[in-house]
């Protein structure tokens, strides 16, 4: 029988709400017809929607409020019929009216903000499209765009917070009901400010960066925010994360079961700063490094060629110098005492270091080959024990464990320092590029001698890196049929392969201008 009672009063109500809604949509009709409202009658279908929204959302909410107070009563073993009853008669008079009241105001406000949301969102749709057209900066756009996307959510939800608080005082609602709402408001109001503020920085930031860009110069300060720009991500991001703990600082407290939280937020405040500087500290030290150890004026090739070469051990040294001591601060930030870890690992590092004797070797042969000036980056060099030496090319870089060579057909060799072995430099002072021909026994070596010496002089002219003239060192060797010439080139380091292709290709125009036969050219 109870069941029975509140089907049917649930099915009254819908039955009232679903009069409501008919009259309305009547009315609605009507209005649309006048003439004087023809041009507004997307406005009117809109309003008509959003009101039919509302009473669906109310009669919802009675229905389930109705079902649970009866569901209540059940429980508590008491008659609906009875119940109800007793209630209407201990009802005062002028209940009624509040209810009716309530209701209107209530409803009217809520369909208040449900119009007035649509402009407020186009309004700050605007404001946003003239921010970004009166800063004249396509860099940040992307943010401002964010920025009001944000704040637009933070308004709207802000404002339908605040007509749930109304709603409840209007309806005569338990205080704590009210206060509940007012929390949660507040803590939603909390976050999404985090959120805006995340926004408006990221906006800032790429305004900075663009205005920057624009006035930077290799002349000025600026010059190092070039080489830290890469960092701004980063940068963003660390600022978010700080945004977030200070959020979560001021709404722990809030929240008693969670509020020992609090304590720990200043802590990873500090610890993400030091993280960010860090990494700033680190771009630094390269900026120094490259400016003032490099870039510096009066160097010759052969001091500029060594600090290319100290460079990258330098750059190592100083990123885990900073690393180190970054790691050592954020543990005894924590309350960690890093000297029993730092003791530990030096046992540790005994320990590997007498099953690592090749690393070891690798590490101890890098220094000597740097610290003795073997080889630099940019040489020309051939290594490996010398029975069989089969690794040359240039150096393009020389690390504690080992060196990378790129071999003239393109390929990057990489060598343990502890297997160089013998060491072949062609970059120290000079070098000769050996170019051998092979003329015929008939021809007249003196006519021979002349024109790959004129070919010589003329080489030195066009090529800068030619140090001397082109001289033939003599009869290399008899053949059956020919006579093997050798020629030799003084040149640059390192330039003796170009040197050698171009004198080949000279000598074979010039020869075939002379009537000289050639029988061939071979590469010693």
């Amino acid at each position: 029988m109870n069941i029975l009672i509140v089907l049917g009063e649930v099915i009254f109500l819908i039955v009232i709400f679903s009069l409501f809604y008919w009259l309305i949509s009547i009315v609605f009709k009507q209005v649309a017809k006048l003439s004087w409202l023809q041009e507004k009658n997307v406005n009117i279908t809109s309003l008509q929607r959003h009101i039919s929204k509302i009473l669906i959302f109310i009669c919802a909410i009675a229905c389930l409020a109705l079902i649970g107070i009866n569901g209540a009563v059940i429980y508590r073993g008491e008659n609906i019929q009875e119940f109800q009853i007793s209630l209407i008669r201990n009802l005062p008079t002028q209940f009624w009216s509040k209810f009716f009241t309530a209701s209107l105001k209530t409803v009217s406000l809520l369909m208040l903000i449900k119009v007035s949301i649509p402009p407020l969102s186009r309004g700050i749709d605007w404001v946003g499209d003239y921010a970004k057209k009166v800063d004249k900066i396509k860099a940040n756009d992307e943010s401002v765009e964010a920025f009001f996307k944000v704040l637009k959510r933070i308004i709207i939800h802000g404002v339908w917070g605040i007509s749930a608080i109304l709603c409840a005082n209007f309806l005569y609602l338990p205080e704590v009901v009210a206060k509940y709402i007012y929390i949660a408001l507040k803590i939603y109001i909390t976050i999404a400010s985090g959120l805006l503020i995340v926004k408006a920085v990221a906006t800032i930031v790429d305004t900075l960066d663009d205005l920057s860009l624009r006035y930077s110069s290799s002349n000025n300060l600026l010059n190092l925010y070039e080489r830290l720009r890469h960092l701004i991500p980063l940068f963003k991001k660390c600022l978010e994360y700080v945004l977030y703990v200070g959020i979560v600082d001021f709404i722990v407290p809030e929240i008693k079961p969670i509020a020992w939280i609090g304590s720990y937020t200043p802590k990873i405040v500090q610890i993400i700063g030091i993280f960010f500087i860090s990494n700033v500290l680190v771009e630094v030290a390269y900026f120094i490094l490259d400016e003032f150890y490099v870039k510096t004026i009066d160097l010759d090739d052969s001091q500029r060629q060594k600090r290319l070469t100290l460079i990258p051990l330098m750059r190592s040294f100083a990123k885990y110098f900073v690393y180190f001591t970054a790691g050592v601060t954020i543990l005894k930030l924590i309350g960690i005492d890093p000297a029993p870890i730092l003791a530990g690992a030096g046992i540790v590092g005994i320990a590997v270091g007498l099953g690592a004797q090749n690393l070891i070797n690798d590490v101890v042969c890098g220094f000597l080959i740097l610290f003795e000036n073997y080889y630099l980056v940019g040489d020309y060099v051939e290594v490996g024990k010398v029975e069989e030496r089969n690794i040359e090319g240039i150096v393009e870089a020389i690390e504690l464990r080992t060196t990378h060579v790129r071999h003239p057909d393109g390929q990057l060799q990489i060598v343990r320092n502890g297997d160089i072995g013998s060491i072949i430099n062609y970059s120290k002072q000079y070098i000769y590029a050996r170019v051998e021909i092979s003329v015929s026994h008939d021809s007249n070596l003196d006519r021979v001698y002349r024109a790959i010496e004129n070919v010589g002089q003329q080489l030195k002219i066009d090529e800068q890196d030619v140090l001397e003239p082109t001289r033939v060192a003599g009869i290399e060797n008899f053949g059956e049929n020919n006579l093997l010439l050798l020629t030799l080139t003084k040149v640059k380091p390192g330039k003796h392969l170009h040197i050698q292709r171009l004198l080949r290709r000279i000598l074979k125009d010039t020869f075939s201008q002379e009537e000289i036969e050639i029988f061939g050219f071979s590469k010693s």
